[in-house]
């Protein structure tokens, strides 16, 4: 049918690496940007390039930022810095945000280990929460997705966290109740994320 269509065929091709885009779905979004006026596809491109120029990760917890190295969690006064809660992405610190009930600061991890698709230590933001665990830190929050890829990550992160020597005193907990095994914390409710946040239990 689109044989005689290359041009759509690319678009198409590029939508479909798109994540999260569903593929009934794909043929709509061509189709929106092909009836659209060249004045909005031209303003949606230089919006997309402006974010990509202007949004990077937060150098402390690689969080969303902008205009500053440091995002507006860490710099804010009103945060407990004494607790730092480790997610994997950044959806599930806006879920966790969304949800309220928690104030203290973030780490997000980039990903969950995943030998099979190639993500290792090396690929996440673990040295350098390793680096951030001082004096200061009385808690550590694992909200890593209840999956066996986030639960690996947790325990491995847990067991470096207890090598750490010296007169450092911190707990390490993790969520709890509420979150079904196998699920992400991007498409909990509200309710959901913050019971397991307030049922914390020790790691």
């Amino acid at each position: 049918m689109f044989n005689s269509l290359p041009s759509l065929q690319k678009l198409i091709k590029q939508l479909q690496k798109v994540p999260y885009l569903a593929s009934k779905n794909i043929y709509r979004v061509a189709i929106y940007f092909l009836t659209s006026s060249n004045d909005e596809v031209e303003q949606f491109c230089n919006i997309l390039l402006e974010a990509k120029k202007k949004v990077k990760s937060c150098c402390k917890c690689f969080n969303l930022t902008q205009d500053s190295q440091v995002c507006s969690i860490c710099l804010s006064e009103k945060r407990e810095k004494s607790i730092i809660c480790v997610v994997e992405t950044w959806h599930d610190l806006f879920a966790i945000e969304r949800a309220g009930g928690y104030n203290g600061l973030y780490h997000v991890l980039g990903g969950a280990l995943c030998p099979l698709e190639g993500i290792g230590i090396d690929n996440l933001n673990i040295d350098s929460l390793l680096k951030r665990i001082d004096k200061s830190v009385k808690e550590v929050i694992f909200a890593t997705n209840p999956t066996p890829e986030g639960e690996a990550t947790a325990s491995y992160i847990s067991s470096k966290l207890s090598e750490l020597e010296g007169d450092l005193k911190f707990d390490i907990s993790k969520l709890v109740s509420g979150v079904p095994i196998g699920s992400s914390l991007e498409y909990m409710d509200r309710v959901t994320i913050y019971k397991a946040l307030s049922g914390r239990r020790p790691f």
